[in-house]
């Protein structure tokens, strides 16, 4: 698995386990699997010498009306593929591990 946060082009930050599509050793997309949107929701405050460098975010589906588990996307709506920090991996696990579950529970 290697999760990363994809910055797409249309500003959009997709948190993803993701992969490279290759055609003749040329990336030409990603494989985004269980892609999630990441919306921060408190960002830093700035008061009278007070810094606050925390920051509030929430995951939510990229795309709301599928049930689609895996989306290709053109390399070139990617601007850039970052390593997220460990709390937010760890909130992206733990969403699509609850995800795997609700699955298989259905299933029995």
């Amino acid at each position: 698995m290697s999760i990363k946060i994809a910055l797409l082009k249309s500003g959009e930050q997709v948190i993803t386990d993701i992969k490279e599509i290759l055609s003749e050793d040329k990336p030409v997309g990603y494989l985004f699997k269980d892609p999630e949107t990441i919306t921060v929701n408190k960002p830093f405050l700035v008061q009278e010498d007070i810094i606050d460098h925390s920051v509030e975010v929430s995951l939510s589906s990229w795309i709301l009306l599928t049930t689609d588990r895996e989306m290709v996307v053109p390399s070139d709506w990617v601007v850039t593929l970052v390593e997220p920090i460990d709390s937010v991996s760890k909130m992206y696990e733990e969403k699509v591990n609850g995800k795997d579950r609700e699955v298989s529970s259905t299933e029995d």
